[in-house]
This record gives C-alpha cells, sequence and structure tokens, in this order.
C-alpha cells in the first residue's frame, strides 16, 4: 500500500513564486527535490500549480553594445573579497590600487565599525578598572568594619568583666587591661 504524497518538484524552492512549503502543507504532501534524486517512487497524482519567478533583465547601455567594464568588476569584486577577508580575520587591510565605489565604501563600513569597536573596549576596559578600584574599597572598608566588630566585642567582653567585679565588690583599675580583669574575675569566690 502506497501512499503517493510526495511532491517531486525541482528546486531551489524559493525560485517560485508560490510559497511551495505552504502549499505543500495544506495538501498533505511532502516535498522532494526532483533535481536530486531520480526516484518518482510515490509521487502525488495532484500537486499544486506553480509558477517560477521571473529573472531580473540585465539592460545594455547602447542598445546592445555593452559599454560595461568586466575587468573592472572583477577587480571591484576581488577587491571587496580581500577587504571581507582581512575584515573576518579582524586585521582590516585595504587592497593597494583603484578600489572602485562599492569596494572602497565597503572598506569606509568596516573601518567606522572597527573604530566603534576599539571604542567600546576602550570603554569595558575603564569601566573593569573602576569596577577593581571599587572593589579595592570595598575590601578596605570590610577590613575596618571587621576591626570595629571585634574592637566592639572585645569592649563588649570587658563591660561584662567589670559588670562582674562590681557586683562583686571587687574594686579594679578604670583602664584595666582586659587580661587584669579577667584575672580578678577568675580570682572570685565561686558561689
Amino acid at each position: 500500500m502506497s501512499n503517493k504524497n510526495i511532491w517531486y518538484l525541482p528546486g531551489p524552492f524559493h525560485q517560485y513564486q508560490e510559497d511551495v512549503k505552504a502549499l505543500a502543507k495544506a495538501s498533505g504532501l511532502r516535498i522532494v527535490d526532483a533535481s536530486v534524486t531520480e526516484s518518482r517512487e510515490d509521487a502525488a497524482d495532484e500537486v499544486p500549480d506553480v509558477t517560477v519567478k521571473e529573472l531580473p533583465k540585465v539592460l545594455l547601455i547602447d542598445g546592445g553594445s555593452s559599454s560595461i567594464d568586466i575587468d573592472a568588476f572583477r577587480a571591484e569584486l576581488e577587491s571587496v573579497g580581500l577587504i571581507v577577508e582581512s575584515f573576518a580575520d579582524q586585521a582590516l587591510v585595504r587592497p593597494e590600487g583603484d578600489l572602485g565605489p562599492i569596494a572602497d565604501r565597503l572598506f569606509q563600513v568596516f573601518e567606522a565599525v572597527n573604530a566603534g569597536v576599539e571604542s567600546l573596549i576602550r570603554e569595558r576596559d575603564g569601566e573593569v578598572e573602576k569596577v577593581n578600584a571599587l572593589q579595592l574599597q570595598v575590601d578596605g572598608l570590610l577590613q575596618q568594619v571587621d576591626k570595629a566588630g571585634q574592637m566592639d566585642a572585645e569592649a563588649k567582653e570587658i563591660a561584662d568583666l567589670k559588670a562582674k567585679l562590681d557586683e562583686a565588690k571587687v574594686p579594679y583599675r578604670a583602664n584595666a587591661s582586659k587580661e587584669s580583669l579577667e584575672k580578678l574575675v577568675a580570682d572570685l569566690p565561686k558561689g
């Protein structure tokens, strides 16, 4: 049993005025490029009609005798290729000689793109330096906070020791060190 749902259509499919993929989907068909396969197995009996797009017409100057310089076009195309390759290699190089208007404009555009990218790189690097400087400041402030926190903890411990000594009515010097206060508290009778 065969499905007969294949539409053998010569490619490329963009050469048709109609959207052949949409037509195939709407008709329940599967498109196979007829130019790449000789088989016509399961070919659909009824397929949509399509028309090939018209090719653009080339206008010749002087009623058929062309004044177009093919060698100049080839040279300009070669210049365009060299410019594109150098840009892709991230080392934009202007080819020697007369580039022609298209190649010259392309080179100008790529130069502008390179200048923009270099400006962004410089700006990014400047921002990285700012971030690094700010990080150093933050680290310094965090160290200060840690030291202040340690000092506060030590001041609280000294206050607690003095409170215990005051409660036990043990005299001590006002500027006594933490170690001497700890010794006095250790000597208190356990009660």
